[in-house]
């Protein structure tokens, strides 16, 4: 069984909100996943957070070989350069 932490796609037509999650890699984009690993929200205005990630949760799949793809682990970047700016 491969894993694969990716997006799947919700929200409104030209409102898309994307839940990271680690998923089978033969399952859908949008269908069944294993664990919901956080939200990203692209058009996020006022008090709305942008992205919010759980990353000891990121950092446990991915030592038992979960693999990000190339988007998802761009969006687990940008939240620990975040972190580390703020530290």
């Amino acid at each position: 069984m491969a894993l694969k932490i990716r997006l799947q796609r919700h929200g409104a037509v030209h409102d898309p909100i994307y839940r990271m999650v680690v998923a089978e890699s033969t399952a859908r984009r949008d269908g069944r996943f294993v664990e919901q690993l956080g939200n990203y929200k692209p058009k996020a205005s006022g008090k709305d957070q942008e992205l919010s990630l759980k990353l000891d949760r990121i950092d446990y799949w991915v030592s038992v070989g979960a693999k990000p793809t190339d988007t998802a682990r761009t969006l687990i970047n940008k939240v620990r350069r975040a972190e580390k700016a703020q530290a």
